[in-house]
């Protein structure tokens, strides 16, 4: 489960650059498993480019890599930042040509030369552009915390005080999310990657070891060694070397 939020004011009475707060939940699961208690789901694109992954964690971290390696690729060719615009036109390409067989749910923030952006991208290949936006199990949760509380002209703390709330209805009110909330802070020249910025679920007891009363007894031992193989030629025969 993922939430975003497109901020654009000034924090503490300091103006600011524009910028896009980006935030997701640590669990990932296996049907009714957690198998992953302290996932990332905050990938890495360029220096100003993030993006957030639902889904597949399998897809979503390989769908991100490979196009994060042709924007390197781009600015070594071009010497020039990498642009939101031509990072979604390469995800959306690679999940439109799959027809939603990779189970990627992206949504894509970064801050660029023409400003901040922030994207939807589904697993068919559609987009959205929106102020705010979630994706994943916990987003009707964490949605209705960005409808009921967002406005424009939020600080950057305010920002990511709401996005770190907006994770944490995801976190408490679905089974699919929970374990940390993790915000990445992009602005103009600058980005902020707070890992595990918030750990409301702490182990309250210690962690039991486990003891068995029978061990397994060996019954045979044998060791062969190596030069004693026998080796089976083509001929249905036996050789010993």
């Amino acid at each position: 489960m993922c939430t975003f939020l497109l901020e654009n004011a000034g924090s503490q009475g300091k103006a600011i650059e524009d910028g896009v707060i980006l935030g997701a939940d640590t669990r990932a699961t296996e049907g009714p498993i957690v198998a992953d208690k302290n996932c990332e789901k905050i990938h890495y694109m360029a220096p100003n480019i993030y993006c957030c992954g639902a889904g597949t964690a399998a897809d979503t971290e390989a769908v991100t890599d490979m196009v994060s390696s042709q924007l390197k690729l781009h600015r070594y060719h071009t010497g020039r930042e990498s642009r939101v615009v031509t990072s979604l036109t390469l995800l959306k390409s690679h999940l439109f040509s799959y027809q939603g067989h990779v189970s990627a749910a992206l949504v894509l923030g970064g801050v660029d030369v023409t400003g901040p952006h922030l994207h939807t991208i589904y697993p068919h290949g559609s987009t959205d552009t929106l102020p705010y936006a979630t994706m994943g199990s916990g987003s009707l949760a964490a949605m209705a915390m960005f409808e009921s509380k967002y406005r424009e002209g939020m600080s950057k703390d305010e920002g990511i005080k709401l996005v770190a709330e907006a994770i944490l209805f995801g976190v408490f009110n679905d089974l699919g999310s929970g374990s940390n909330v993790d915000i990445c802070v992009i602005t103009k020249g600058n980005t902020e990657y707070l890992r595990n910025h918030l750990s409301p679920n702490p182990r309250t007891y210690p962690q039991k070891g486990y003891s068995f009363s029978k061990k397994t007894e060996v019954l045979l031992t044998k060791i062969t060694p190596l030069r004693e193989i026998v080796q089976v030629i083509e001929g249905g025969e036996a050789m010993e070397e």
